[in-house]
């Protein structure tokens, strides 16, 4: 498969949460394949150092649900790379849990692990975009609460936020030429997935309910943030764009 170059996202500073795995760990690689100026934040210190020095990416080591920990990473970052052009919220975390048992204590960590820590990361970034002149904001929603998947609820509330969000945001930053949108996958074959939950019963679900044959894999998702990321996409925002094989 022959994928595309983007000219534009050459030596453009790219931020990636949870970069050092899955989704995320595919799109830092798809744009420092593009020859863009990459760092991400991630709590695996282990494989966030690999990758970084697999690909020459800059890395920081950071629980996103500590807002003073996660500004002090955003920081960090723009003093070694510079300041972002493209945000890409992509950390999330879809532990499986029953609603008979979720606590209001448990509830709030993963609003904190799925939401919040996208809020205050574009917080972040949002006023060197502003000087700038511009830039994209990528929040990674799914496809899940669209198709009714049970099975998480905090995490489905959350995810089904991102959208209100991204929506706001494109609004306020919007008039500095500051794009925000939110990137939709589907059931995404990472190595997390298939560990934890992926069976052949599912696999088969799954690729019964797609209008396209084949599983998701993460690169198909890494592709779409290119694209949003580039000036090919100059006039996109606000919008929710799916990359779920047709599934819903």
């Amino acid at each position: 498969m022959t994928f595309a170059k983007y000219p534009s996202l050459e030596g453009k500073v790219i931020v990636v949460t949870g970069g050092a795995s899955g989704i995320g760990a595919e799109i830092v690689r798809a744009f420092a394949g593009q020859g863009a100026r990459v760092g991400f934040i991630d709590l695996d210190v282990a494989r966030g150092a690999a990758l970084a020095q697999e690909i020459g990416a800059a890395f920081e080591a950071c629980d996103l649900r500590d807002i003073v920990a996660l500004k002090r990473a955003f920081a960090a970052l723009a003093a070694k790379i510079g300041p972002a052009a493209v945000l890409v919220n992509n950390a999330a975390r879809d532990d499986r849990h029953d609603w008979r048992e979720v606590t209001p204590e448990y509830f709030d960590e993963r609003l904190a692990a799925n939401i919040r820590h996208m809020f205050f990361a574009i917080q972040a970034v949002a006023p060197a975009m502003i000087e700038a002149g511009g830039g994209a904001i990528i929040n990674l929603g799914s496809d899940s609460w669209w198709r009714a998947t049970g099975g998480f609820p905090a995490y489905a509330t959350a995810k089904a936020a991102v959208h209100g969000m991204t929506r706001s945001f494109a609004r306020d930053l919007g008039p500095h030429r500051i794009r925000v949108n939110t990137l939709v996958p589907g059931w995404t074959m990472t190595e997390r997935q298939k560990t934890l939950w992926l069976t052949p019963e599912k696999l088969a679900a799954q690729l019964a309910a797609q209008c396209l044959p084949d599983p998701i894999e993460p690169v198909y998702i890494a592709r779409m943030a290119l694209f949003l990321a580039s000036d090919d996409a100059a006039m996109c925002t606000a919008q929710n764009f799916f990359v779920e094989a047709g599934a819903i």
